[in-house]
C-alpha cells in the first residue's frame, strides 16, 4: 500500500539541475517583492490578463472549450452560462477568485479541498464535493484514436484515507523549515492527481491547488502570470512528467524528479515572464500605444486583434486598432487574412 511521507523523499531531488532551478525562482522571487512593494496599482491589469489566459487554458486542457467573446463576458460576470462546458468555466472562475482573494485562510485539508470542487461544479452537475464511487483509470487517446491507461489511481474506497494522510505529510513537510515548498508543492500534486480523488476536474483542481499553494508559502507570480497557460502550451511535456513520475508510485518506487523538474520549469518561466512584462509596462512608462506595439514585437510568429486585447484589458478596442492602422502606415506590421480570421505579424526591426 502506498505511503505518504515526504520527509526522506525530497532529499533524492537535491540535484544540481533542481538546485540551480530554486536557486534562480528565489533570485526572481526577491525582484517581483521589490515591484510589488513599488508598483501595485500599475499591476491590475496583468491580474486580469492572468485570470483570463488561467481559466480558458486550464479548462482547455481537459477539452472545455467556449468562444473567445462568450469566455470574456462569462469571467466579468455579465452572461449566464449557456451549456455545460460554460458551467465549469465559471466555476473555474469562481474558484480562481477565491484562491487570488482569500488563499491565507485556505489550508490545504480535506474538507477544503472538497469545499472548493464543490464551487467548481456550482452552476451544473451533481458530482461536485464528493469523492468518486466508482473506480477510474487515467487513459490517453493517440492520433489514430488508441486508447491507452496511463495510470490506475487508488481505489475509491481507500480515496478517503488516502486524501486525509496526503494532506497530513504536506503539513508534516512544510513544518520542517529545512524543506523549501517548492520542492514539497509538485510532489504534493503529483500524490494527488495519483490519488485522483474525484469522478470528473481533478485535472483542473491540481492546478488550483497548485496556485493556492504556491500563493500561501508566497510564490504570487501566478497571479500576473498565467502559469496554466505555460502548462497548456507544454502539454505535452506535462503529460510525460506526469507518466515518469507516477510509474512504481504504488510501489512507493517513483522518481518525483521528473514532474517536480517541470513544474519548476514552469514556475521560473513564469518569473521570467512577469519581469520582461513589468518591465515594459511599468519601468519605461509605456504609452497604452507602446504596450501594443511592444506585444506585437515580442511576438513569435502572428498574433490577432483578439489576442492583443487579451494581453492588454485596460486598452479599448478603439485604441488597440488605431494602433494597428499606424503600425500598418508605417510598415512596422503586415497584416495576414481577412474578416475574423485577420493577424498582424511584426516585420522586424
Amino acid at each position: 500500500m502506498r505511503k505518504y511521507s515526504y520527509k526522506n523523499e525530497w532529499k533524492k531531488l537535491l540535484t544540481p539541475e533542481i538546485v540551480a532551478l530554486l536557486t534562480k525562482i528565489h533570485e526572481y522571487k526577491g525582484e517581483q517583492n521589490n515591484f510589488l512593494g513599488a508598483t501595485k496599482d500599475t499591476l491590475t491589469h496583468l491580474v486580469e490578463i492572468a485570470k483570463i489566459q488561467s481559466t480558458e487554458s486550464s479548462n482547455k486542457i481537459e477539452g472545455i472549450y467556449t468562444s473567445s467573446d462568450r469566455l470574456t463576458k462569462i469571467l466579468k460576470d455579465k452572461t449566464r452560462p449557456s451549456n455545460r462546458s460554460e458551467q465549469e468555466i465559471a466555476g473555474y472562475r469562481d474558484v480562481l477568485a477565491l484562491i487570488h482573494e482569500s488563499h491565507d485562510y485556505i489550508q490545504p485539508k480535506p474538507n477544503m479541498i472538497l469545499q472548493l470542487h464543490k464551487m467548481l461544479y456550482k452552476y451544473g452537475g451533481n458530482e461536485g464535493g464528493i469523492y468518486k464511487f466508482n473506480d477510474n483509470e487515467i487513459q490517453e487517446e493517440d492520433a489514430e484514436g488508441n486508447k491507452r491507461t496511463r495510470f490506475t489511481p487508488v481505489p475509491a474506497w481507500e480515496t478517503p484515507d488516502a486524501m486525509e494522510k496526503l494532506c497530513q505529510a504536506f503539513d508534516e513537510a512544510l513544518a520542517d523549515q529545512e524543506i523549501d515548498p517548492l520542492i514539497i508543492i509538485p510532489m504534493f500534486i503529483l500524490d494527488y492527481l495519483c490519488i485522483h480523488p474525484f469522478s470528473d476536474g481533478n485535472g483542473r483542481m491540481s492546478r488550483l491547488l497548485t496556485l493556492l499553494l504556491l500563493y500561501r508559502t508566497g510564490y504570487v507570480v501566478g497571479k500576473y502570470i498565467s502559469i496554466e497557460k505555460a502548462i497548456e502550451q507544454t502539454k505535452a511535456t506535462y503529460y510525460e512528467a506526469l507518466e515518469d513520475s507516477s510509474y512504481g508510485w504504488h510501489e512507493n518506487a517513483n522518481d518525483y524528479g521528473h514532474f517536480v523538474r517541470y513544474m519548476l520549469g514552469i514556475v521560473l518561466g513564469a518569473y521570467r515572464e512577469f519581469k520582461d512584462r513589468v518591465q515594459i509596462v511599468v519601468e519605461s512608462g509605456s504609452s497604452k500605444t507602446e504596450r501594443v506595439r511592444d506585444i506585437i514585437k515580442n511576438t513569435i510568429g502572428k498574433i490577432t486583434k483578439a489576442e492583443i486585447l487579451k494581453e492588454c484589458t485596460d486598452i479599448s478596442d478603439v485604441t488597440v486598432q488605431r494602433t494597428l492602422n499606424d503600425l500598418l502606415k508605417n510598415g512596422e506590421i503586415t497584416k495576414i487574412g481577412g474578416g475574423r480570421y485577420t493577424s498582424y505579424i511584426w516585420n522586424g526591426d
